[in-house]
């Protein structure tokens, strides 16, 4: 049976064979980056983007813009994401915490370890492991792999994890059998978005023309690899 490690790895180059290299997440600052995040939660990126545009018009896509944003004008602009009550509160805390912390410059951050920088983001109320990874992963390009609905499904449907894996189980699983790399975690969490749009989707899979398709045949469970 194949190693976890190179199963990995073979599903990553099928994928970046079909797909070429996705240059994803989507943000043109890190402060952009961290507010599509966290608008991102339970919502398509098409409607996160219409709030991003929502934003950018009102000139609060950086922090001082945001910070002094009248609430109601910040829901309004999230309307399109969904939640936009709860979210506009998720906001202004992440700004709370990076004015405590950083300045208000989230760039100020990537001094720190990823392990200080997780705790620091998972201490905001409204943000949770899967928010906290692609802040650290894609605004401050540190190493932590970020798992989202997209992997496991995936990965459960492919039975190299289980179900019932939960989220660190699942990140663990990664990170271990990967080389820690900030781009090849970018990239790889980002041709399993593209798979799960495209093809893994949660009604009607179309395994037919997936480039994961013949992984389907030599499954791997999930466990501690013994040499």
């Amino acid at each position: 049976m194949a190693k976890n490690s190179e199963i990995l790895k073979l599903m990553y180059e099928a994928m970046l064979s079909r797909f070429g290299h996705q240059r994803w997440w989507p943000g043109d600052t890190p402060f952009e980056v961290a507010v599509g995040a966290v608008l991102t939660q339970n919502t398509s990126w098409s409607n996160v983007e219409k709030a991003i545009a929502n934003l950018r018009a009102l000139g609060a896509l950086e922090y001082e813009g945001m910070r002094y944003l009248d609430r109601d004008a910040l829901c309004a602009a999230i309307r399109p994401a969904g939640y936009f009550n709860q979210k506009a509160n998720k906001l202004l805390h992440l700004l709370d915490w990076l004015g405590e912390n950083g300045g208000g410059k989230i760039e100020s951050l990537s001094e720190q370890g990823v392990q200080s920088l997780r705790e620091g983001l998972l201490s905001i109320n409204g943000i949770g492991p899967e928010t906290a990874d692609s802040i650290v992963l894609y605004a401050l390009n540190k190493p932590t792999f970020v798992v989202d609905a997209y992997t496991h499904r995936i990965f459960a449907r492919h039975e190299i994890i289980s179900p019932e894996s939960t989220y660190y189980e699942i990140k663990d699983f990664f990170e271990g059998n990967l080389p820690t790399d900030v781009d090849l975690f970018k990239d790889f969490h980002a041709q399993i978005v593209t798979v799960g749009k495209r093809f893994c989707r949660k009604r009607e899979p179309a395994c037919d023309d997936c480039p994961l398709k013949e992984f389907l045949s030599g499954p791997v469970k999930l466990q501690e690899e013994r040499g």
